[in-house]
């Protein structure tokens, strides 16, 4: 196999660009996730995918729950602010509006939408990152407009 085509190919997958919250013990943290889709209907569950060694994972697998809040196309600065670990980046969510959802995890104010999940089932032994489902267990519009993807803000990750 061609590392260098698998790599390209692997990055025209079209993606989302998405800040999740999470919440544990009283401590918030935030980060961006392009790697997010729905796989049910019935319940509404979607697969989120965290990298394993992150903190928000830790948090993700001890609360079992999380938020994910949905950008305009025209909100790459508020991504780029939760794209750095906590610990390069200090306290993420100071001086970004936010209010705590009905899991606790952080709703940010200037979100176009958001939903919140509660965890169902965590797999991926063998990669890198988790593959998180979670089950939509509450959701809000703040306003209409088209998200924001990966291909708008010129990144790549993934291949």
């Amino acid at each position: 196999m061609d590392p260098q085509a698998k790599k390209t190919v692997l990055r025209k997958i079209p993606h989302g660009v998405y800040v999740v919250g999470v919440a544990q013990d009283g401590v918030l943290n935030a980060f961006t996730a392009t790697w997010l889709t729905q796989v049910s209907f019935t319940p509404a569950l979607v697969a989120l995918c965290v990298r394993k060694d992150s903190h928000s994972f830790a948090m993700v697998q001890a609360s079992r729950v999380f938020s994910v809040n949905l950008l305009g196309k025209q909100q790459k600065l508020l991504a780029e602010h939760f794209v750095k670990p906590a610990a390069a980046a200090g306290e993420k969510l100071k001086g970004v509006p936010h209010r705590p959802g009905k899991t606790g995890a952080p709703i940010l104010e200037e979100a176009m939408a958001h939903f919140e999940c509660e965890v169902r089932e965590i797999a991926n032994i063998h990669g890198d990152h988790a593959l998180v489902i979670g089950e939509v267990i509450d959701a809000g519009v703040q306003r209409d407009e088209p998200a924001l993807t990966l291909m708008d803000t010129g990144w790549h990750y993934g291949g």
